[in-house]
């Protein structure tokens, strides 16, 4: 940060920290592993696998591919720009750079919301998985929100201090997860299963155009929730230039490649066609438990059954680290309160951030157990459905505001890179929403008008936020143009753009 950004930053300096977080602390492997930790590939292998093949048949695997090559379409275009623009509140500052202020609050408020509610799902997850896991395997047959407080504790804990230290738990968790899911391929390839393998999960006809077809992308898209949370730690990273986007292809190309394979693998494991029959029996959501039960004996399951709450623990970890992040740049920004915007004089973590995130689950999750509410099919999946829509809702207006921020100048990128791509996974996204939004009792599992209640605050959220950038435009000039003035570009780029340069407003079109 410069000098002149200092002290334009009203919070810096004051006591309690600054607002700028630590520096350097975070390299490419570290980034990773907070983003693939937030898919929580374990989770979507066990739970997703068997439902998509249940809902859209075989065309699961390359459903997920397909999901994963559009995300890295995006990913083009969205390193590029995170070269130029780098902030801890990617998509409001990519929206502010791209499409104008106004938008940026308004996909702010949006993003925000939505991985506040995920938040909140996945202490749901954890606890109804920490008490059947325990109360089965162990006897210990404890409340559901034993297991969400005892998490929220230790989240708020690690939340609370250096992120390194977040990142070295997350990257043993991710581990031990990825590491049982290929050595039950390994063992199914060895062993072989009941059918001759079969390339029909990539076939075009089966993953476009097969019946229930639409519903492989609602839950695809949602597999791979958080990838663009390289973007926020940028303010964290070493060397943001070439830890983000290395970070982001490795994460989105992993993701992609892992999901697409272990699902594949269900179908070599049970056949194309047994795999299917299990689908639609009444068990199906035990299918990969069996498979390791089959393959590698009693103790894969055990195990496994173990590493899907600490999964739950890992995407519940990454994803308080970034909605925190979030709340601590619009708190710096002016849009929440300013004491969001503060970090710990020791630690430089944005701590109030986490701590106020940490209340907010608190008070989630107490309701919840004071009410009786369904840990899994109240608090759970009716918060994760609203927080994907909102996501992926996200994810696209940060696609065209890239093509917004390089239409005017590419600053040396390639038009493929700078333009076609971007279009290209923006336009994937906007059709992933749109399926998102048809099939959404199939995430909810309810119909009616509340799956509309659980839809609306995301456009009413957008709309909120253009309208209130507006005025703030033309009630508050001052305030207004101070927004997006921190850490918004990197020292000694030409091609950077900042709010404190005159010009860089006349090149980003912001009024």
């Amino acid at each position: 940060m410069t000098q002149h950004q200092q002290n334009a930053d009203p919070t810096a300096g004051e006591a309690g920290g600054g607002g700028a977080l630590a520096s350097g602390r975070l390299g490419v492997w570290g980034i990773v592993f907070f983003v693939i930790s937030a898919a929580a590939p374990l989770t979507v292998v066990v739970s997703a696998g068997p439902t998509t093949l249940r809902m859209g048949g075989i065309g699961a695997p390359g459903a997920m591919l397909t999901c994963g090559l559009i995300l890295i379409l995006f990913s083009v275009g969205f390193t590029a720009m995170s070269k130029h623009v780098r902030n801890t509140g990617a998509f409001y500052i990519y929206a502010s750079r791209g499409l104008g202020k106004p938008a940026g609050i308004g996909v702010a408020f949006v993003t925000v919301f939505a991985y506040g509610f995920l938040c909140v799902c996945f202490y749901g997850f954890i606890g109804f998985f920490g008490h059947s896991t325990f109360a089965d395997l162990f006897g210990i047959d404890l409340p559901w929100g034993v297991y969400s407080l005892v998490a929220l504790v230790i989240v708020g804990l690690l939340g609370y201090r250096h992120i390194d230290v977040g990142a070295k738990v997350l990257g043993v968790l991710l581990t031990l997860e990825v590491a049982i899911l290929l050595v039950l391929a390994v063992a199914v390839l060895i062993q072989g299963g009941p059918e001759p393998i079969s390339f029909a999960s990539f076939d075009p006809s089966n993953v476009f155009f097969a019946a229930g077809a639409g519903s492989l992308f609602v839950v695809g898209f949602g597999a791979y929730l958080g990838f663009e949370g390289t973007a926020i730690y940028a303010e964290e990273a070493k060397d943001p230039k070439r830890t983000v986007p290395a970070a982001t292809y490795i994460a989105v190309a992993f993701l992609g490649i892992f999901y697409a394979f272990t699902f594949w693998i269900l179908t070599v494991a049970f056949g194309a066609q047994g795999v299917l029959a299990m689908a639609r029996g009444d068990d199906f959501q035990d299918m990969v438990f069996h498979a390791s039960g089959s393959y590698l004996g009693e103790w894969a399951t055990i195990a496994m059954r173990v590493l899907i709450v600490t999964s739950f623990f890992a995407c519940l970890l990454a994803f308080h680290n970034a909605c925190s992040r979030y709340l601590f740049s619009l708190g710096r920004e002016g849009l929440l309160p300013r004491a969001l915007g503060r970090t710990h004089p020791v630690t430089r973590s944005p701590y109030r951030a986490s701590l106020v995130l940490s209340v907010i689950c608190l008070i989630a999750v107490v309701v919840c157990i004071a009410t009786g509410a369904d840990p899994f099919l109240q608090l759970a999946i009716w918060t994760y459905a609203t927080g994907v829509a909102g996501l992926v809702f996200a994810q696209a207006v940060a696609a065209v505001s890239v093509v917004g921020f390089f239409s005017r100048d590419r600053r040396g990128h390639s038009v493929f890179r700078a333009l076609i791509a971007p279009a290209l996974g923006g336009l994937g996204l906007i059709v992933g929403l749109l399926l998102i939004v048809v099939n959404f009792d199939v995430v909810t599992g309810m119909e009616g008008a509340v799956n509309w209640i659980l839809l609306l605050p995301t456009p009413i959220l957008f709309i909120a936020g253009i309208v209130a950038g507006l005025v703030m435009r033309r009630r508050a000039p001052a305030r207004y143009a101070a927004l997006t003035t921190i850490a918004t570009g990197d020292e000694g780029d030409p091609g950077a753009v900042t709010d404190t340069d005159p010009a860089s407003r006349l090149v980003t079109g912001e009024r």
